[in-house]
């Protein structure tokens, strides 16, 4: 009967035991949860603002022939996309924003065979598209066009030999 007893004091110690470490733990997940739901999320807004810029630097790189530099901006926008795709799931604007993957897909391949006159249709290419999305989920007002001055006066678009 001791023994009986014994054990019993064991197991209710042992739940006890596992009670307070899956308090612990659900109250460690508590504050995880709400530090994720008060993190800084980039609005839709901030990320188009982004690719905006990459769009130009990628114009500027691919016009001055510095394909390492367009090659990487033509990816920045690709990332940008990624994440607005990850990171805006629930925006009506995410849903078309696929149409830009094969005019992205065009002018890298004219920067990875280094074609100034592909690169040059394609980027039309690809910025006609981006106006055709913003039409088709009611931005229209926000046209994008080729740029005519680089975004900084701090950046030398020419190729490194």
């Amino acid at each position: 009967m001791k023994y009986f007893f014994f054990l019993l004091f064991a197991f209710l110690l042992s739940c006890n035991s596992d009670n307070k470490q899956i308090s612990i733990l659900n109250a460690r997940i508590d504050s995880l949860q709400k530090q994720l739901k008060d993190s800084y999320h980039p609005g839709l807004g901030e990320m188009m603002s982004g690719i905006q810029v990459h769009h130009n630097k990628l114009w500027f790189a691919g016009k001055n022939g510095n394909w390492e530099l367009a090659d990487f901006e033509v990816h920045e926008i690709g990332e940008t996309v990624d994440d607005i795709v990850k990171f805006q799931q629930n925006r009506v604007e995410t849903k078309a924003i696929g149409m830009i993957r094969p005019a992205l897909d065009s002018v890298t391949t004219a920067i990875s065979q280094k074609d100034p006159i592909a690169f040059q249709r394609n980027f039309s290419v690809l910025t006609n598209t981006c106006n055709t999305c913003h039409k088709a989920v009611q931005f229209g007002f926000n046209v994008v066009k080729i740029p005519e001055t680089p975004p900084f006066s701090n950046q030398d678009f020419r190729a490194i030999h």
